[in-house]
C-alpha cells in the first residue's frame, strides 16, 4: 500500500462519521466486557457469605451437627438465637432469616424456604445432607416455603423486572428517537402511561395468563409499573444531560450492576458484598424483593424496598424536571 494512500485512510478514519463510529464500537465493546465481568462476578461464583440462620436449642450439646453444617458452608452462617421451632418458623415467614436450626428434643431438623432464595436453600440443602453423610446426626430438611412448579427455580421475579427496565429505558430511547417535539408535560404523560399499561401487562402475562407469579395483582401491577417508571424517567434525564451517550450510565445501572445485584438469579447472601450492598438501594433489587415478597410472603411484605423505589421514583422525576430546566429542553425537543 502506498503511503499516500496510507495517509487517505487515516484521514478518512479520523472523519467525523467515522471517528464518531469507531468511539460506539470501542465503548459498546468495552461495555459488553464489563457487562460479562460483572455478571461473572457476582452470578457465576456465588458461594455464601453470612447467611442469616434461626438457633432453637442448645448449640453446645450438640456441637457436631453445628459444626459440621458450618463446614459446608465455609463457615458463613450468621446464628439468631430463639426460643422455639415456631418462634424460628415466624421469623422465616417473615425473612428475617433464611432457614432454622432446631436442635430440640428428637430428631434435628433443618427448616430452609426455598420461596425467599432457591440458591441459598440448595447450599443449605447440601451443607445437611454432608452432615447426615458425615454420620455426625441424622439431620431431616424442611422445606416450609417450597416454590410451585409454575417458578421452580424461583427466577420469574428476576426476568420479568429485567423486562420492566429494559421496557422503560428502551422506550425512553426511542421516543427520542421517533416521536421528537414533546414538551416535557405531555412527555411525563408518557411516560406515565407506559408505567401504568406496561406494568399491567407485565402483571398480566406473568399472573392469570402463564401463572408464573401468583400473587396480588395490585400489587405485581405497581411494583412492575415503578420500574418502568424509574427506568424511564432515568434515561430521560441521562438524555436531556449527556445527549446519545445516555444510554451507558443507564445501561451500566439497570442492567450491569442492577439486575446482577438485584437478589432474583442468586440469592444476596451467596453475592459478593460489594454486590449484596448496592442490591439493597437499587431499583431492580428493590422490585424482585417486593415481588417475592408479595407472592410467597404475602402477609409479610417489608417497607425497605418499597421506600428504595419510593426514593427512586421521586428523585429521577426532580432529576429530569431540574435538567431540563437546567439545558432549557425537553428529553426530545
Amino acid at each position: 500500500m502506498s503511503t499516500r494512500r496510507f495517509r487517505s485512510l487515516l484521514q478518512s478514519a479520523a472523519s467525523r462519521p467515522y471517528r464518531t463510529a469507531l468511539i460506539i464500537v470501542a465503548i459498546a465493546s468495552i461495555t459488553g466486557a464489563v457487562f460479562v465481568t460483572s455478571y461473572s462476578l457476582a452470578l457465576g461464583r456465588a458461594s455464601p457469605h453470612e447467611i442469616p440462620i434461626g438457633l432453637v436449642g442448645n448449640a453446645n450439646g450438640s456441637p457436631g451437627i453445628v459444626a459440621a453444617l458450618e463446614r459446608g458452608v465455609d463457615g458463613q452462617l450468621a446464628f439468631r438465637s430463639y426460643d422455639s421451632a415456631r418462634d424460628a418458623e415466624t421469623a422465616i415467614g417473615e425473612q428475617q432469616v433464611y432457614a432454622a436450626l432446631v436442635l430440640e428434643p428428637g430428631r434435628p431438623r433443618l427448616l430452609v424456604a426455598s420461596a425467599s432464595g432457591a440458591s441459598v436453600a440448595r447450599v443449605l440443602e447440601e451443607a445437611a445432607e454432608g452432615v447426615s453423610q458425615s454420620g455426625v446426626s441424622d439431620l431431616q430438611v424442611v422445606d416450609l416455603h417450597p416454590l410451585p412448579s409454575s417458578d421452580p427455580q424461583g427466577l420469574i421475579a428476576f426476568y420479568v423486572t429485567l423486562a420492566a427496565s429494559i421496557l422503560g429505558f428502551l422506550t425512553a430511547f426511542q421516543l427520542v428517537a421517533n416521536a421528537r417535539g414533546m414538551s416535557l408535560r405531555a412527555w411525563l404523560a408518557v411516560v406515565l402511561l407506559l408505567a401504568v399499561v406496561g406494568g399491567f401487562l407485565l402483571a398480566l402475562a406473568t399472573d392469570p395468563i402463564i401463572g408464573a407469579l401468583h400473587g396480588p395483582f395490585a400489587e405485581l401491577w405497581a411494583a412492575l409499573g415503578a420500574e418502568i417508571a424509574v427506568a424511564a424517567l432515568f434515561a430521560s434525564t441521562m438524555v436531556v444531560l449527556i445527549g446519545r451517550w445516555a444510554i451507558l450510565p443507564t445501561f451500566t445501572l439497570f442492567i450491569i450492576f442492577g439486575n446482577a445485584s438485584s437478589g432474583g438469579a442468586v440469592a444476596p447472601p451467596l453475592l459478593p458484598p460489594f454486590y449484596e450492598l448496592i442490591g439493597r438501594f437499587l431499583p431492580p433489587g428493590a422490585t424482585v424483593e417486593t415481588l417475592r415478597t408479595a407472592v410467597y410472603f404475602p402477609s409479610a411484605q417489608h417497607w425497605k424496598p418499597i421506600l428504595v423505589m419510593t426514593i427512586w421514583l421521586m428523585c429521577t422525576l426532580a432529576g429530569l424536571l431540574v435538567s431540563t430546566r437546567m439545558r432549557g429542553r425537553a428529553p426530545a425537543p
